[in-house]
């Protein structure tokens, strides 16, 4: 029995109790002064909409409200660490609720980080600082390749891959809505698409995962004609490969049986009610070349839309060979994902999370700098996942090569996750990362697709406003010279230094 139900009963039998014993005990009654203002709260938490933890938890869901009211420090455990583990920023998690919630995210008494600490960074501003338009607050990028007939226009940040079952279906329903709008788009993650995808009409990228879920046949491999009937659909924009993921690179995804309903069986083409595991690899392909031979069959399946793939880099030879596979075939990707190895999920072993996978910074350098050395720069677009939450982490990926970015997490805090760490235990107290229906119900689906537009708009807003701060017309002017880091405690080094950039076809 949930809470809410404890409380419900209680409502009515405690009131009940104290009538039938004020029959012997009179003074009894006075505990209605106590339980009834209680039961009045209980029911004005159930009955609003925009905190999930009350509407899930009544009465005993106002002390985390209530202890944030006294130190707001107290619930701020989302940190960044430095080399050494120890805590460095304590304020990206406020800062994206106060975005998400259109709220005052200015901060009293300046800067809240140690700047001479080594790591810290900061971007170069100009004296001859621009005031941005409100029509430049939208920038936009054309993805799409030679070879594709139906390029798409994406925001400078979109949604990145939470599949439908790891996330509840008013989780999705409210992203989707919050992705159509404020015109941006919503990876499916590769748990295929379902109806709470396409209900609310926003725009999405496709993630084909190892298991092929969403087209797959009954023994688990590829099946092209299921995959054309979800790739034309009108809503569907981008196909995404997925290669690999950050937060357990060479390990394939995870769902647990207990979260994996009949509908969501069904969606994935699985038995229902059993641990859903991915396999390591594609069976579609094995080797650079027959890769690339895929990803023109998915095009060409699709319609012509854009196709790419997402990978977190692990053994460098290894994206070495697909640029040459890119060249001898003259089979290129649209666009090309990077998710840095400190990405995140809901559940992944410990030592993968920790141990595996190539950073963002490290790994978009990387595939940015050998793809103008070989000469293929131009014509693939490169997207930046790997902890993606303010303007600021928008304009150094921007600076070091990426084109646009995705964030998973923070649109996850922006629908009202407090990461209770419980998203593989299917408990999510705020019904973001459950498949409870008594759990789910507490998320308000208009409010917090609101609050995700809001945290969407109010994020690359931030972005444009420090281009213009650094005298530059469009964030897509930002270079590796504007970003300065502090490699020691005397020494800071700008990114071109840290990161030359290569000579094309060098």
């Amino acid at each position: 029995m949930k809470p809410r139900q404890i409380f419900l009963l209680l409502s009515v039998l405690v009131p009940l109790a104290l009538v039938a014993l004020s029959t012997w005990a009179p003074g009894i009654l006075w505990l209605f002064l106590v339980v009834g203002p209680l039961i009045i709260m209980g029911y004005m938490d159930i009955l609003q909409r925009k905190h999930t933890i009350k509407r899930n938890f009544p009465v005993v869901g106002r002390l985390r409200y209530l202890l944030e009211s006294f130190r707001p420090e107290i619930m701020q455990y989302f940190v960044e660490t430095d080399t050494e583990g120890r805590p460095i920023n304590r304020i990206f998690r406020t800062l994206i609720y106060q975005r998400a919630k259109k709220a005052n995210d200015t901060t009293p008494f300046g800067t809240q980080m140690n700047v001479y600490r080594t790591g810290y960074e900061w971007l170069e501003h100009s004296i001859y600082a621009r005031h941005p338009s409100e029509q430049e607050m939208d920038p936009r990028v054309i993805i799409g390749g030679p070879n594709c007939r139906h390029p798409y226009s994406s925001s400078l940040l979109n949604i990145s891959a939470m599949s439908y079952g790891s996330l509840s279906k008013n989780a999705i329903l409210a992203l989707n809505k919050g992705a159509r709008m404020g015109g941006f788009a919503h990876n499916t993650g590769e748990g295929g698409i379902s109806p709470y995808h396409l209900e609310p009409g926003g725009d999405l990228i496709w993630q084909v995962g190892t298991g092929y879920f969403g087209c797959r046949t009954e023994d688990g491999r590829f099946d092209p004609e299921k995959f054309r009937v979800n790739a034309t659909l009108p809503q569907v924009k981008m196909i995404e490969l997925k290669l690999s993921q950050g937060a357990k690179p060479g390990h394939g995804g995870i769902l647990p049986g207990v979260k994996n309903t009949a509908e969501i069986a069904s969606i994935r083409g699985v038995r229902p009610g059993t641990d859903v595991l991915s396999p390591p690899g594609h069976s579609a392909f094995h080797d650079p070349v027959s890769f690339m031979e895929f990803i023109r069959k998915l095009r060409d399946l699709s319609g012509g839309k854009p196709v790419g793939f997402k990978l977190c880099i692990g053994k460098q030879e290894e994206f070495l060979a697909i640029c040459q596979a890119m060249k001898s075939t003259g089979i290129l990707p649209d666009f090309i994902t990077i998710d840095g190895g400190e990405g995140g999920t809901g559940a992944a072993p410990v030592e993968f999370s920790n141990s595996m996978g190539m950073p963002l910074r490290d790994g978009l350098v990387f595939v940015h700098d050998t793809l103008i050395t070989m000469g293929l720069r131009k014509d693939i677009r490169l997207i930046a996942a790997g902890k993606i939450f303010t303007g600021f982490h928008l304009a150094r990926a921007l600076a070091i090569g990426a084109d646009v970015c995705a964030s998973a997490r923070g649109m996850m805090l922006a629908l009202g996750c407090i990461q209770a760490l419980e998203c593989n235990q299917n408990t999510c107290p705020v019904g973001v990362a459950t498949q409870d229906k008594r759990l789910i119900r507490g998320l308000d689906i208009t409010d917090k697709s609101v609050r995700v537009y809001n945290f969407h708009r109010e994020t690359v807003k931030s972005v444009v406003e420090l281009t213009a701060a650094a005298g530059l017309d469009a964030p897509q002017h930002l270079s590796r010279k504007d970003i300065n880091r502090r490699v020691t405690t005397m020494k800071t080094m700008d990114y071109e230094e840290i990161y030359p950039t290569p000579v094309e076809g060098g």
